[in-house]
């Protein structure tokens, strides 16, 4: 079977297969083949680099480029020593040599094909040497720089490489070989271990970072769904609240009327107005609702709790082993159902996340009824440690934080110098007075 395109020459099989090679080839090894991508300093917060001193933990980062540069001085070295020409010589032939493994710094693919011309010139100059196409400078030169680029490149770069390293061998042994002691066999093996297990590392490596990525992403995802969870619960809450007011909204309005003698057309239009507005208004809360209840939500049976209802949660914390003890100062007064109902909820929490994370510790609980509005602090001391503090998923300081935002308060929280935890609130109730008609609890 052939692929055909409108106005081109039918593709066979085998050469769709070798065009298919050849853009994989052009892919990793040629395109952008000198492009500049400088070796990025190392991290050093590894479970070793973090040890050391400050000052040497920076200077650290860059050790895989103090690494590559003592690499490319032992090349120098090394081909000085075993060429055998003059020392003038020696030493060109050495720079030579290790030019490739210094261009891994900063050009990968280009440092490849650079390794690849000075083993093709060496292997034309030194024609007289035993080992041949790679002579022992350029052998230890080439295997350096190809394991330097495998690392920088990716496994399919280092698969074409060796194909590479293959192809050169061979075909300067066929081209230019005199009967000199061929190593294409020695690079050939050599060259796939080093690249084979540079290849692990660089798989490894990227499975670590694909891991790290994916557990950032859940984490995220973890918190949006705290939040919309937190939301939600503060909705079905709410809804009591909201609902039980605009029932009596509507009742009132349907039996206003009746209380006035003879009332004129235009009022009694308006309260029909108001009760169909307020029953319109409960049936699409209801219908919200509906929207962000779970399917196992259950409706409470009694009415939402308020700052009435503190002394009954005291007194269950007690029983469950919490020493609490409740301060009140300012003229208590009522307030908003939803001022009401979040602060008895944040209370609930902190004492909550008390029972859970510090076992054993006291508490206290500040309500103040100040002029703008309601302040709450909850302050915890530090466990005992005889009893283990039972991990949680976080979701209590978000979930006040919520509740706070929408009543457009301020809030803070965070651990003591002695070691307990502090949540302090302040919701603010648009023109709330103080009533001196109520005693202080």
């Amino acid at each position: 079977m052939t692929e055909t395109t409108p106005g081109a020459t039918p593709r066979t099989p085998e050469i769709r297969l070798a065009s298919g090679f050849i853009q994989s080839l052009r892919e990793a090894l040629i395109t952008d083949a000198f492009a500049y991508r400088p070796l990025l300093p190392m991290r050093t917060d590894g479970p070793l680099t973090r040890r050391l001193p400050k000052r040497i933990r920076t200077e650290a980062a860059h050790l895989p480029h103090a690494a590559v540069c003592v690499v490319a001085f032992l090349v120098v070295v090394f081909t000085s020593i075993t060429t055998g020409l003059p020392q003038a010589a020696s030493l060109v032939m050495g720079l030579l040599a290790a030019t490739p493994i210094v261009m891994t710094l900063v050009r990968p693919l280009g440092a490849f094909w650079a390794a690849v011309a000075v083993t093709l010139v060496f292997s034309v100059v030194s024609g007289s040497d035993p080992n041949w196409p790679w002579i022992p400078a350029t052998f230890f030169s080439y295997l350096a720089t190809v394991t330097l680029v495998g690392m920088r490149t990716t496994p399919r770069t280092a698969g074409w490489m060796w194909v590479i390293t293959l192809a050169i061998g061979i075909g300067t042994s066929v081209v230019l070989g005199h009967g000199q002691t061929i190593n294409v066999g020695p690079m050939a093996f050599a060259s796939a271990l080093a690249l084979l297990a540079v290849s692990i590392r660089n798989i490894r490596k990227q499975a670590e970072q694909e891991v790290t990525a994916q557990q950032e992403v859940t984490a995220v995802e973890r918190d949006r769904r705290t939040l919309l969870e937190e939301r939600t619960t503060i909705a079905r809450e709410l809804h009591d609240v909201v609902a039980h007011h605009m029932s009596v909204v509507a009742i009132q309005a349907e039996a206003a009327p009746y209380r006035v003698k003879n009332p004129p057309p235009e009022l009694e239009a308006a309260f029909v107005t108001i009760r169909e507005n307020a029953v319109a208004a409960l049936t699409e809360l209801r219908r919200v609702l509906g929207v962000v209840r779970s399917a196992d939500y259950e409706a409470p049976d009694a009415p939402q709790p308020t700052l009435a209802s503190l002394d009954g949660l005291l007194a269950n914390v007690r029983e469950a082993g919490l020493s609490v003890e409740k301060t009140v100062t300012g003229a208590v007064r009522e307030l908003p159902p939803g001022v009401e109902l979040s602060a008895y909820r944040i209370i609930q929490e902190a004492l909550s996340n008390t029972l859970r994370h510090a076992p054993g510790a006291g508490a206290a609980v500040e309500v103040s009824y100040v002029l703008g509005g309601l302040g709450l602090r909850i302050v915890n001391e530090a466990g005992t440690g005889d009893v283990r503090p039972s991990p949680g998923a976080g979701q209590g300081v978000t979930g006040m934080r919520e509740r706070v935002a929408m009543l457009e308060g301020e809030m803070t929280a965070g651990e003591l110098a002695s070691g307990g935890f502090e949540v302090a609130v302040f919701i603010p109730v648009a023109g709330s007075r103080p009533d001196l008609a109520k005693d202080p609890v």
